[in-house]
């Protein structure tokens, strides 16, 4: 434990960490190439649903008032409002709402229904990236082992040239560097996968909630004109 203890304690600069980073990636061998590329697109994928998922994108609080208040609304101005924002559809709700309101003159059944066929394209763009991580999950570990397995068929094949007991646990601790690098790819992905699903599944039922009563409320509006 004092030895990698003493090490991350050598690490003082920036340019250090990188060096040693570096290092570390050179040894574990060609594995380390599609593990980086495992890596770096799972960071891809993360940084993607962050902003993807992000409340401005999915729904934003000031339409999210407007619309749960839409059937209380009354004045002209305010009801000239809400379509405007919706016809510029930048969020799932956007969308979806005025789905909502270009089958406002039908029945509850036929705007529900509109309404979730849209439904069901906004949930698969909410999905899009997630499974990236799912895949990552899975591959990142086998692909660490398998690399890890490799190195150690390279050094067990080499026990016959040399007797030093050293030398070959050295060789051993780096074949496994691939199966660590793999490991803590798939722990990041997982960890990035289980908030990814809880956040779409709170905006999912929350979409379901708000879409629910905003059909009520344009079926209730166009009743009388009919």
């Amino acid at each position: 434990m004092s030895v990698p203890h003493a090490c991350l304690c050598a690490i003082t600069t920036p340019a250090e960490a990188l060096q040693a980073t570096w290092s570390f990636l050179v040894r574990g061998g060609f594995f380390m190439i599609p593990l980086s590329l495992c890596s770096v697109i799972g960071m891809m994928a993360i940084v993607y649903k962050f902003l993807s998922l992000s409340r401005s994108r999915v729904i934003p609080e000031a339409l999210a008032r407007q619309v749960e208040g839409y059937e209380n609304l009354t004045a002209e101005a305010k009801l000239v409002a809400i379509p405007r924002q919706l016809q510029e559809g930048n969020s799932t709700l956007a969308r979806l709402c005025a789905v909502a309101l270009k089958h406002q003159a039908k029945s509850l059944p036929e705007i529900t229904q509109a309404v979730e066929s849209a439904a069901r394209e906004e949930f698969v763009h909410l999905h899009s990236g997630v499974g990236v991580l799912d895949v990552l999950v899975t591959v990142a570990p086998l692909l660490g082992l398998l690399g890890s397995a490799s190195g150690l068929v390279v050094i067990f094949e080499g026990l016959g040239e040399t007797t030093d007991h050293v030398l070959v646990a050295h060789g051993i601790a780096v074949a496994l560097h691939t199966t660590i690098f793999g490991i803590v790819t798939a722990v990041v992905c997982v960890i990035a996968h289980s908030h990814f699903t809880r956040r779409i599944e709170r905006l999912t039922v929350r979409l379901e909630t708000m879409l629910g009563d905003f059909a009520h409320a344009c079926q209730a509006r166009s009743a009388p004109n009919s």
